[in-house]
């Protein structure tokens, strides 16, 4: 990819649950509000609604209240538990928040991640994969046609139903689904041609498949006659960065251990879940295994260098894992750092700044001298100009 976007994957992990709700949506708000101002690409915001940490129940209200308070950053659902919901009701919303927010809506869709949502409900994890799979085939001729549509399962009923708008966007905003190490994500993505977003890019499982997941979307898309674009490719991956390595990890001591006992005895999601008892052996965690960085500029490039030579052709978004890993501050600084000495080294403007710095160094010895010689030249005749106005005025009777 000849440029890289950069954003962040928002659940919210807004931990420990003891923190005041409120402060913490405000937090969020000006996080987004922050990247806006830092030149990042996009954001995309979850949907749960239980174990007490990730809070945003509706990510299209959340967006259409962050779009008017932003400029320039495009804003997804990162997403809508499909199967909790009548597919006609979040076509109907997902459009108006694109009108709202004057085509800045992306609207990322998945099963759904939290089993204690699904149970609260009367699903079984088992029925949410198949169910996404029916609810987005019925979601995009809602979204893309206009026909009506009828359709039925044992959630919900469709009778002759259409929207009443169009999408902003022509003709539509982009779509995303969402994945971890099953191919169920990039089967859907590939099949109706839509973009994929890896979640689960840098554990052991996801990484190890990260290419392989990406040939089935290619695959999937040859059969179903649709073209794949690696553009809408997102990675996302945890990171905290600061001026050194040591001020990073003392930085997560703030947060961090409440964000691994999350992981760990509340979030039952197995293919994210914290490693270790110790700070310690947490923080190796990130570090070690490949999941993260918890360090430096210079390592977080070499992370996402990491993760574009593994897609095995590059992708187009790296999204960092939104955390409160550190405190306001740090994590303020942290997307300050990442903005100016991380994004700069995946796009054309530093390749052209640093062949400028190397032509012009190139150059230096020699013009150096050229322009010291022309400036002592013009010295020297500033000079001896005013020496002959003044042997000038000496002469005069």
């Amino acid at each position: 990819m000849n440029k890289l976007r950069f954003g962040i994957f928002m659940p919210p992990f807004n931990s420990p649950p003891t923190q005041n709700a409120t402060s913490s949506l405000q937090r969020n708000l000006e996080t987004l509000q922050l990247l806006d101002r830092l030149g990042y690409d996009e954001a995309w915001i979850g949907e749960h609604h239980s174990a007490g940490t990730e809070i945003i129940a509706d990510p299209l209200t959340f967006i259409a209240h962050a779009g008017a308070l932003t400029r320039h950053i495009k804003l997804g659902t990162g997403v809508v538990s499909l199967p909790y919901h009548n597919p006609l009701w979040i076509a109907d919303r997902a459009i108006l928040v694109d009108h709202l927010i004057r085509g800045r809506l992306m609207l990322g869709v998945g099963p759904g991640s939290l089993p204690t949502d699904a149970e609260m409900i009367g699903l079984e994890p088992a029925a949410l994969r198949p169910a996404l799979a029916e609810d987005l085939a019925v979601l995009l001729r809602l979204l893309l046609s206009d026909e009506r549509v009828s359709h039925q399962t044992d959630r919900y009923k469709l009778v002759d139903a259409r929207t009443q708008l169009a999408p902003y966007s022509d003709p539509c905003f982009e779509i995303a689904v969402a994945a971890t190490v099953s191919p169920a994500g990039p089967i859907l993505a590939g099949t109706h041609g839509l973009g994929l977003l890896s979640l689960g890019a840098t554990t052991r499982e996801g990484f190890d498949v990260l290419a392989h997941h990406w040939n089935v979307v290619e695959a999937e898309a040859a059969r179903h006659g649709r073209s794949t674009d690696r553009s809408s490719w997102r990675l996302v991956g945890p990171m905290h960065i600061a001026e050194t390595k040591q001020q990073a990890i003392e930085d997560v001591r703030y947060g961090f251990d409440q964000f691994c006992d999350y992981t760990q005895r509340t979030l039952a999601l197995p293919t994210f879940r914290a490693e270790g008892k110790t700070f310690e052996e947490r923080v190796a965690w990130i570090n070690e295994t490949g999941l993260g960085v918890i360090g430096t500029p210079d390592e977080a490039i070499n992370q996402i260098q990491r993760l574009v030579d593994q897609s095995a052709g590059g992708f187009g978004c790296y999204m960092m894992m939104q955390h409160d890993w550190a405190n306001w501050e740090a994590t303020q600084r942290h997307y300050e750092l990442f903005a100016r000495h991380v994004m700069p080294a995946f796009q054309p403007s530093q390749r052209r700044l640093l062949a400028a710095e190397q032509w012009a160094r190139s150059r230096h010895g020699e013009l150096d001298a050229k322009n010291g010689a022309a400036i002592q030249a013009w010295s020297d005749k500033y000079v001896a100009e005013r020496k002959a106005e003044q042997d000038a005025t000496a002469d005069r009777p």
